[in-house]
């Protein structure tokens, strides 16, 4: 992995363009261990997305391993940096970056025979975020507790007073969950939009106050703003949530996934409902892998778009990447279509195979019933990619906050996938 790393220098000046551009100064050597060189910070993502390590897990290992601390290039009498510096170095690391590097290793694949992008197999997965299964009580208690937060260390810092409601919406909450009947939950349901709508009328006289605190220094001034920046995003998606509860519970109303929000902390999740039996909340990814078993290309969607409405992007990614269309292309069922078959034949792909033909005659996909049986099966293998990402990547679910983040890691993960995936092939072909 190390020397397919050497192999392709533009991945690291990509990060190092990366955090100079963020005005980071990581790449100051001269700081001692504060400082960490753009090619320590592209090994030790790709250490810890591979093991799975959480920041303090990867800060050990890397004072503890000679082996890591070899591959990440940290000197021998080099300090390990500390958790809060990896994190903070490779948080500002984007996702077009981990992109960019993607596109160069799959291109260095091709180079070296590893997977030449001329059999493709296309389909999609959700990425969850990391929150709790949402529900309209929760959400109201959530609104409640942070708003009550942020007011209380207003109160601490700046002598502002405000009524405290947490533990009336606690106990509402708890008396939702435990109702038996819909005609339970309406009283505790109206009691607890009674106790936010309060909660945020007290978070908008808070705001005013602190727009008017004369601080004593700067930094009382800066804690002042932030304050309020923050009270105004959650009073925000708080009053987001109160329109929602009020319409699905008090109206009876049905509210459409697409103007629902399922959380306050990662407000730019999805709701995807996933063949109608199943519901996940995060963000649907379309991937593209070859006979290799390497992801050529990955999308990170926004909303639930059909599967359908993709197939033909992916096999563009695909023509603009290798600048060819792939000769053939393996897809699950649901992006199945007359139009998607017609428009990536027109694009130069010869065999177009999907796994449920929907009305399609196999003649028409395909030169022959063993040529679409061999693409059938091959379709499948993409299945074991995905377990693979999720398994030993983490794509199961993002930990990181925010979609920008969430991007960077979907993107980084599946880099650091490819990388073990080129090495093995290069070794066995070494051997």
């Amino acid at each position: 992995m190390s020397t397919v790393l050497d192999a392709i220098p533009e991945a690291a000046e990509l990060v190092g363009a990366d955090l100079a551009r963020r005005g980071d100064k990581a790449i100051d050597m001269s700081k001692g261990r504060e400082g960490m060189t753009a090619e320590q910070v592209l090994r030790a993502f790709v250490v810890k997305q591979m093991n799975g390590y959480s920041y303090e897990e990867l800060a050990f290992h890397l004072a503890d391993s000679n082996t890591y601390r070899s591959f990440c290039r940290f000197g021998i009498a080099e300090k390990p940096p500390t958790k809060s510096r990896l994190q903070k170095n490779i948080k500002r690391v984007c996702a077009e970056t981990w992109a960019a590097i993607n596109r160069r290793l799959v291109l260095h694949a091709a180079v070296n025979r590893v997977e030449t992008g001329r059999k493709v197999r296309i389909d999609c997965t959700v990425v969850d975020s990391n929150i709790h299964a949402p529900t309209d009580s929760s959400l109201l208690w959530d609104c409640v507790r942070v708003l009550a937060r942020l007011q209380r260390e207003a109160r601490d810092d700046f002598g502002l007073s405000f009524n405290d409601h947490h533990r009336r919406a606690k106990r509402r909450a708890l008396a939702i969950l435990n109702s038996r009947s819909n005609e339970q939950r309406l009283a505790p349901y109206r009691d607890l939009l009674h106790v936010t709508n309060k909660t945020v009328k007290s978070a908008e006289r808070i705001v005013n106050e602190l727009d008017l605190v004369e601080p004593i220094d700067i930094v009382a001034l800066l804690r002042a703003g932030v304050l309020a920046q923050e009270l105004r995003h959650y009073i925000e998606l708080t009053r987001r949530v109160i329109s929602q509860t009020q319409r699905r519970v008090l109206r009876g109303e049905s509210v459409p996934a697409a103007e629902k929000l399922v959380s306050i902390f990662e407000p730019h999740t999805d709701i995807i409902v996933k063949d109608r039996r199943e519901t996940l909340y995060g963000h649907k990814i379309c991937l593209t892998a070859g006979a290799s078993g390497l992801v050529t290309d990955v999308v990170i969607e926004q909303g639930n778009p059909a599967d359908a409405t993709l197939a033909v992007k992916m096999i563009e990614r695909q023509q603009e990447l290798y600048g060819r269309a792939p000769r053939q292309a393996s897809f699950d069922g649901g992006f199945t279509s007359r139009s998607n078959l017609v428009t990536i034949k027109e694009l130069g792909v010869e065999d177009v195979a999907f796994s449920k033909g929907r009305g399609l005659a196999i003649s028409e996909m395909v030169k022959s019933t063993w040529v679409y049986r061999r693409l059938r099966d091959f379709r499948a293998g993409v299945e074991g990619t995905v377990s693979f990402l999720k398994r030993v990547f983490g794509l199961g679910c993002c930990t990181w906050s925010g979609f920008a983040s969430f991007k960077s890691y979907v993107c980084g993960s599946v880099l650091a996938c490819n990388l073990l995936v080129v090495a093995r092939h290069l070794l066995d072909a070494a051997n």
